[in-house]
């Protein structure tokens, strides 16, 4: 009876171990923040589409490298790609990445600025809860796709400081993200390779010239601008891939560091890419890119 009863305990205490060891290596449940907690600025009221948020999903605190991305899911400023949203981060989160999902506002209930305003706020906010959520203030990324794209490279090229002063802690934070990685993204508002769609909803029916300038990023590409790695297919019909050529030109007349792969083949939103496809290498490029510019290696 005692010698079977060691035995149990060895089982159990065996189970035990192993569960202790998978829940060690499993993601934290993800959490979600608002941007703002008393209400986001000009938005009209509190229903879901006036508050943006971020959903952080964080890998296991053992495999966190301290890299963040704050992620920008497409859908022509009117609505989210779900597929570009939380695959992505949980694809990130295996590589020791915290994957953040931005919910930015939406036209045509809102215009410029409302989502410029979201994805400054949203990279702030990571870096104030860095100590939290285990990041390194310096190594806080934007990824987008589409015009979720066009909102990264926001990001990317018009940015601002912090304020060391402002009451609220946040923006005592930087918004200048420290690499970007920009997916079939639209990039111009001009003619004719701009997305319409996007332009409209982003600035609506008619737009003044200098808006069209000041949101077209390729030229709003400084110095300044993050490392930058693309990636966009010659098939695309939707955002034509010279969005991205522009973007690059741009970053190598300013002496930024950028990678480019476009694909002969593959539909616009292919997201992380089907397997066995062309695109779907995609990530595996991207990782090697970050990895290449220490963004996976262990605080």
């Amino acid at each position: 009876m005692e010698k079977r009863t060691v035995i149990m305990s060895l089982l159990c205490s065996g189970v035990l171990i192993g569960a202790l060891a998978l829940l060690a290596t499993a993601r934290q449940q993800p959490e979600t923040v608002r941007l703002w907690p008393h209400g986001a600025p000009g938005a009209p009221g509190e229903t879901p589409e006036d508050v943006p948020e971020i959903t952080v999903y964080r890998p296991a605190a053992r495999q966190s490298n301290g890299t963040a991305v704050v992620i920008c899911p497409g859908g022509g400023y009117g609505i989210l790609a779900p597929h570009e949203g939380r695959p992505v981060a949980e694809w990130l989160t295996t590589l020791g990445v915290t994957g953040v999902v931005l919910k930015y506002r939406l036209g045509p209930r809102y215009r410029h600025p409302a989502m410029q305003d979201d994805v400054l706020r949203a990279i702030r906010l990571v870096r104030s809860r860095a100590a939290e959520w285990q990041i390194d203030p310096g190594r806080v990324g934007v990824m987008g796709f589409s015009a979720g794209g066009h909102l990264a490279a926001t990001a990317a090229t018009r940015f601002t400081p912090g304020n060391p002063t402002a009451p609220d802690p946040v923006d005592r934070q930087s918004s200048r993200p420290d690499f970007a990685v920009l997916i079939y993204p639209v990039i111009t508002m001009s003619d004719p390779f701009t997305h319409r769609g996007s332009r409209q909803n982003l600035l609506g029916d008619a737009p003044g010239a200098q808006q069209i300038e000041a949101l077209s990023l390729e030229r709003q590409v400084t110095d300044r601008t993050p490392p930058t790695f693309l990636v966009h297919s010659v098939e695309d019909r939707v955002v034509p891939f010279e969005n991205s050529l522009m973007f690059v030109q741009a970053c190598r007349k300013h002496g930024v560091p950028v990678e480019f792969h476009l694909y002969e083949t593959g539909p616009h939103g292919f997201g992380l890419g089907a397997k066995n496809t062309p695109v779907g290498t995609w990530p595996l490029l991207c990782a090697s890119w970050m990895r290449q510019r220490g963004l996976l290696e262990n605080r």
